[in-house]
């Protein structure tokens, strides 16, 4: 038996909410999904900070930024300085974060850990759940009121947001939840611009997530 895989994100919760909503839902282990894994804004939720404080509270913390995070340094994954969903996702590297968290679910029950507070707003919901979806895995979304949404519902609502089915009754389905991921994804996934101003990395920074 498998649990399924929940995702949240620390918007600018207080570390307090943030546990409150992960025990709400008996989250066990939490897999950090952050490239980078730090917030100036909100210094609660740095890495060392947070695992020590889950770690308090009985929850398990993994760092997974490396291999499922949005912010990649597989230069072969960028077409035009932004990341490309679907190039990362064939990875080995992110085939084998997911498959960590397939594992993971035998065990324990699994969050995983962004920073967005809305899910359409991260990749945590828009490359990640997309692609346990596919592995079978059932996907919830805790929002910051502390209600769950499930993966569909999240879809449905980005299609209504898009207004995507009203766009071609010919359409499959399928194709349009393809360009509903696709518009988002445009929308959100990280880039770089090498003129201009820069990151702390030398580039300036595109997209959310």
């Amino acid at each position: 038996m498998t649990y399924p895989v929940y995702t949240i994100g620390h918007s600018t919760h207080s570390i307090k909410k943030l546990i409150a909503l992960l025990k709400q839902h008996g989250i066990t282990a939490v897999c950090d999904v952050r490239s980078q894994p730090y917030s100036q804004i909100n210094p609660q939720f740095n890495r060392e900070t947070l695992k020590q404080v889950l770690r308090s509270e009985g929850i398990i913390y993994v760092f997974l930024g490396k291999e499922l995070g949005a912010r990649t340094h597989d230069k072969t994954c960028y077409r035009n300085g932004r990341v490309q969903y679907d190039l990362l996702a064939q990875t080995d590297l992110f085939r084998y974060g997911l498959e960590r968290i397939k594992n993971g679910t035998l065990s324990y029950r699994v969050a995983l850990l962004c920073a967005e507070k809305d899910p359409l707003q991260c990749h945590r919901a828009i490359l990640v759940s997309r692609h346990l979806i596919k592995l079978g895995i059932h996907v919830q979304h805790i929002l910051s009121d502390g209600q769950l949404e499930g993966h569909e519902q999240t879809l449905q609502r980005l299609m209504d947001n898009l207004k995507l089915r009203q766009l071609n009754m010919f359409r499959s389905f399928d194709d349009i939840i393809a360009e509903a991921y696709r518009i988002q994804e445009n929308a959100i996934a990280y880039g770089v611009k090498m003129e201009g101003g820069s990151d702390e990395n030398g580039h300036m920074v595109t997209g959310k997530a």
